[in-house]
Formats: structure tokens, C-alpha cells, sequence
């Protein structure tokens, strides 16, 4: 759905939203297989399926199957309808959203406005303590007091109008609202059984979602297989019957997998092996530019980070082209700024040393160490996840500062799960990151540096950034908050909070006879209801 501008907004006021939903649209001709199953690699293992904790991309892949909020993504990467079939802007800072009546839960339950209320305020509470409360509540009005707590969850600006019907206040105009509510932390879980079953509420024959699919069975480290739900208001256009995630981390393992026949959607392909996968499964490869973000995250008030100069001579001797060319050679572009190409609400900063010769850059780099008092030996810490993509990525930086700086990297690499953990509680010095936008606006990326978010693991806050974002958010001129918001990253990316590499693409391999796979999908969000196998 497109941003709101003012004249929009009187057509939304008039006439409201409803939009066609999404499901698996079968083209014409085409005949499906008659065992409709299919295997899907998810890069590891999630961290949970409780919608209100998950972080990681793994775990709200599967959430996005098992719930479904008031707007859903679809295969294109469009906004489309979700639980409600419409929604229109009454005034600058009220939405009205319009729920099917037909919507149930996979108990058989009715899906109404009572549940997305339950499940938004159960997501702000300080005591669920959500990694995201801050990034989506600041979007609520009285949402950044709720996760502060300094006022109560029923507080927050959403209510039923009646069963059917929910009003969501904002403190300011945001017009992205509808495509922020796909995210499944803003969604709707069953009371009843969170009640019932505490902490074990996600687990196989406990958990009640209102989804596609249903859980069937989860071996942990080994996979999550989904069933087709027969009470999704939809199932009647949802083809697969059986959806199984694995939890490889290994890239080269996941194509081995896919060779094999017991994958059918590679995760992602290991670094440097696109063009040989290119060439030898030309119908199979895919590979397309995301609103993502590879990045590093620096510990700012760790002894040797703390000293701005430091962190601006790490970011400066990372030659992001031969990253970009020779390390991942897969499509990626070389980033320098928090924001990248193809975000809406803000432009995309650089640095001006970006386009200086490296042996210009290195000099530099040194002089800032020098200043700093950093001698050629020192350690630094790196944390990563364990993938071959990310060692690999982490080997060229550790050269880069050796060969450059004189400088020791001490690598450790760790299970996912407990690389979120480590960042979250900001155990760390530098640290492997990856950030995919939740919402197409600049925002969506600010949360990673901004003031207090939850997304922010580096203890960075500039108060002069904070009042700019603030400023931009209140006004009603878009070309007027890009602005705004544009100066408050460049004021953001001068602190060196983190040390930005790339801009995701997605190279993969999948089936050729997997049909729903689109190339439009810049956040990579696929739901199992669009995929269908082809006759083969």
C-alpha cells in the first residue's frame, strides 16, 4: 500500500482500503502436483515462535505461517489484507481497521478485535520484555510511556469499536501504519491459551494460532513441520498441505541438501559460489536486492570503542568493493550509511572518505589510532554467528585490520540464539549484525541507532539526532521529514555506532517446479500460503 500523502488521505477518510487478499494465485495452465509438500532451509534454528519475542528472521519466517495480523506481506512484497479485509485513515492520527468476521483461531475460535488488543499490549509490556517494544510502540500513542512504564498497557491508543472493528491512535501522522501492522509482534495471540500453558504456550498440541498452518512437530536442531490449517479463512486457496523448516546454518550443507532433493529452498548460497550456481542450475538460481542491511555492531562504551576515533579507523580500512566483488560475489552493494537504496523517508548518506584512494584511507585510519593512543598489537573481540558466510565475511575484516592497522582479531563464533542473547545484553565488542527492514521507511532503520530502541545493542545515543527524528516524525511534509530525518542519520553515521558493509541481495537456489517465488520481494517475506508444487 502506498505512503499517504494529504490527498490520499481525504480518499482514505471517503472511501476507506479494501484490497484483494493474497494466496496462492496459480497461473493459468499450469498443473499442481498431487502431493503438495514442500522443504524450506531457514538458516537456523529459531529462537522462539512466541510473535512478542521473536527477533531473528528464522523465527518470524515460521511466526508469519502460524498468525496473521491485521495486514499481512504478500509473495510480490506487497500490503495486503490480513485478519482485517480494510482500513481507512479517519484523521491525521486515527486508523480504522475492519476485521472479517470469519477469521478463527486453529482451536475454532473467533479472531476478534479483543485478541489484537490482547496481544499488542501483552507485546509493550515492560514484563513480556520484548526486544521490539520500543521499536514498533513508538508508533502507538502512549507507546513509548507503556515501555517505559511509566504508564499502564490500557493505556495504549487502540481500541475495539465493537467486535469486529479496532482504532489504533498514533502519537504523530504515520502513514505506514497498515504496513506495519503485518509485523506479527503487532498481531493477535489467544489469550486462553497463553493463560493456560505460561512459557510452554508455543509448543506442539499447545499452541493456538491464527494462521495458514498449524504446528505439527518441532525437533529442536533438526526441523519445524507445519500442517495446513482447516480453520484459516482462507484454506480454501492455501495449496501446500505440508511445510517443513531446517535449521541448516551451513550454506554448502544447504545446497548439498538441495542436490539431494531434500530441500527445495536454499536459504542463502555460500559466499562466493553464485556465478558457479548461476551457471550450473540456471533455472533454479534467484538472487535479488533486499532493504537490508549487513553491518557490524561496535560496543561503544567498551575501553578501547569508546574513543570515536577508533571505530571510524576500523570502518575506514574495510574495502567494501573487493567484499562486495571477491569475498560474498553474489550482488551485494558496498553500504555506508545506516539507510540504504530504495528506503523511503530519508536519503542514503556516505562519508566523504569513501571515495579516497585506500592508501589515502589507511593513512588516515593510522593517524586517528595513533591519536588515540592505540598501539599496532592491540586485540579486538569479533562475535559471529556460525555460518561459512559470515566466517568468511569476518575473515576479510580481521585481514583488512591486520594488514592495515597492525591490529589481533580474536574470533568467536556461537549458535545464533546465543549471538541475539550476547548483543541484547551487549556482551560484546564487535559483533556480527544484520538488519531487513519491517517497513519500507526510514525508520525502520533509525531504530538501530536511535535513543533507547531496543534495536540499539551499541549504548550510542546523540540527543541532537534524537530531536531531528523527533522533529521529522511531527510534520506533515514528507519532503520536509526526509530532510530532517536525512540530517540525523548523517549526525548519527559521523559517531560511527556501527560499521555498515553491505546492502543485502538474496542468491539462492530453489525448485524450479516451487511456484509463488517472486523477484519484487525486497524483505524477503514469503508465507507458505503462496508457495504451490508444480507437476514434475
Amino acid at each position: 500500500m502506498p505512503s499517504f500523502t494529504k490527498t490520499a488521505l481525504v480518499g482514505a477518510i471517503l472511501m476507506g482500503f479494501a484490497l484483494a487478499a493474497s494466496a496462492a494465485t496459480v497461473p493459468a495452465g499450469v498443473k499442481l502436483h498431487d502431493k503438495q509438500e514442500m522443504t524450506r532451509n531457514n538458516g537456523s534454528e529459531p529462537e522462539t515462535l512466541d510473535p512478542a519475542l521473536a527477533e531473528g528472521v528464522p523465527a518470524n519466517n515460521i511466526i508469519r505461517d502460524l498468525f496473521e495480523g491485521l495486514t499481512a506481506t504478500n509473495g510480490a512484497g506487497t500490503t495486503v489484507p490480513g485478519v482485517a479485509e480494510s482500513w481507512k485513515q479517519t484523521n491525521d492520527t486515527t486508523w480504522v481497521f475492519t476485521l472479517r468476521k470469519n477469521a478463527k483461531w486453529s482451536n475454532g475460535d473467533a479472531v476478534t478485535a479483543e485478541d489484537f488488543i490482547y496481544g499488542i499490549r501483552r507485546f509493550v509490556d515492560p514484563k513480556t520484555a520484548s526486544q521490539y517494544a520500543s521499536t514498533y510502540g513508538i508508533f502507538i500513542a502512549n507507546g513509548k510511556e507503556v515501555v517505559e512504564g511509566k504508564v499502564p498497557p490500557t493505556e495504549l491508543g487502540i481500541k475495539a469499536l465493537d467486535k469486529y472493528t479496532l482504532e489504533i491512535k498514533t502519537p504523530y501522522p504515520v502513514s505506514f501504519i497498515p504496513e506495519l501492522m503485518s509485523n506479527l509482534q503487532l498481531g493477535p495471540v489467544h489469550k486462553a491459551t497463553i493463560e493456560k500453558f505460561g512459557k510452554e504456550w508455543t509448543k506442539p498440541g499447545n499452541i493456538v494460532g491464527n494462521g495458514a498452518f498449524t504446528l505439527a512437530d518441532w525437533q529442536v536442531n533438526s526441523k519445524i513441520v507445519l500442517a495446513k490449517s482447516a480453520q484459516y479463512w482462507d484454506a480454501k486457496n492455501v495449496q501446500l498441505t505440508k511445510f517443513t523448516y531446517l535449521p541448516v546454518e551451513d550454506g554448502n550443507n544447504d545446497v548439498k541438501l538441495f542436490e539431494s532433493g531434500e530441500n527445495d529452498f536454499v536459504y542463502q548460497l555460500p559466499p562466493g559460489t553464485y556465478e558457479k550456481y548461476k551457471a550450473q542450475y540456471p533455472k533454479e538460481i534467484h538472487n535479488s536486492p533486499m532493504l537490508g542491511l549487513r553491518y557490524y555492531s561496535y560496543q561503544t562504551t567498551d575501553p578501547l570503542l569508546k574513543d570515536v576515533r577508533v571505530r571510524k579507523a576500523l570502518s575506514m580500512v574495510i574495502d567494501r568493493n573487493i567484499l562486495a566483488e571477491k569475498v560474498t560475489a553474489d550482488g551485494q552493494v558496498p553500504a555506508y550509511s545506516v539507510i540504504v537504496g530504495g528506503t523511503k523517508g530519508a536519503n542514503v548518506t556516505t562519508y566523504d572518505w569513501a571515495s579516497w584512494p585506500m592508501d589515502k584511507r589507511v593513512a588516515e585510519a593510522k593517524k586517528l589510532l595513533a591519536d588515540a593512543g592505540v598501539a599496532a598489537g592491540t586485540k579486538v573481540k569479533f562475535s559471529y554467528n556460525t555460518s561459512e558466510y559470515h566466517k568468511k565475511m569476518a575473515i576479510f575484516a580481521a585481514s583488512e585490520w591486520k594488514t592495515k592497522l597492525g591490529l589481533d582479531t580474536e574470533m568467536e563464533a556461537m549458535e545464533f540464539k546465543v549471538l541475539i542473547k550476547n548483543r541484547n545484553d551487549k556482551n560484546f565488542q564487535i559483533a556480527r549484525n544484520g538488519w531487513i527492514a519491517d517497513y519500507n521507511d526510514a525508520t525502520s532503520f533509525i531504530a538501530l541507532v536511535q535513543c533507547n530502541n531496543d534495536q540499539n545493542n551499541h549504548n550510542y545515543c546523540n540527543p541532537k539526532a534524537e530531536a531531528l527524528v523527533e522533529q521529522g516524525n511531527k510534520t506533515k511534509d514528507p519532503a520536509k521529514r526526509a530532510e530532517l530525518l536525512t540530517q540525523a542519520v548523517k549526525i548519527n553515521m559521523e559517531d560511527y555506532p556501527i560499521l555498515p558493509l553491505l546492502q543485502y541481495t538474496v542468491p539462492r537456489l530453489i525448485k524450479s517446479y516451487v511456484g509463488g517465488y517472486t523477484a519484487t520481494n525486497s524483505m524477503d517475506r514469503y508465507r507458505g500460503k503462496e508457495f504451490y508444487i508444480i507437476k514434475h
